[in-house]
């Protein structure tokens, strides 16, 4: 098998990863510890009176909100197509 093969193989699987039911957990995991570089940069805002980071920290909270909530629709249309859970 060649590199580029190798380098296929190992991506499709990777591919095959995000889509998994642990695959969506890790994603929300990350998206959730993300939050926390959102909340310290809220308070430095808000601390420093500086409308344009609490700005910059509202849109990046809204984009995690998303994400996650996206990552929890697709994690529950996973469930409901399996077709051993009925």
């Amino acid at each position: 098998m060649s590199k580029i093969e190798k380098a296929k193989a190992s991506s499709s699987s990777i591919k095959g990863f995000k889509h998994s039911k642990p695959g969506l957990w890790l994603s929300i995991g990350t998206s959730t510890f993300g939050a926390l570089g959102v909340v310290k940069e809220f308070r430095k805002a808000r601390s420093e009176n500086d409308t344009l980071l609490l700005a910059n920290a509202v849109v990046g909270a809204a984009a995690l909100l998303t994400g996650t909530l996206l990552l929890v629709r697709e994690l529950r249309q996973l469930g409901s197509d399996d077709v051993l859970a009925g």
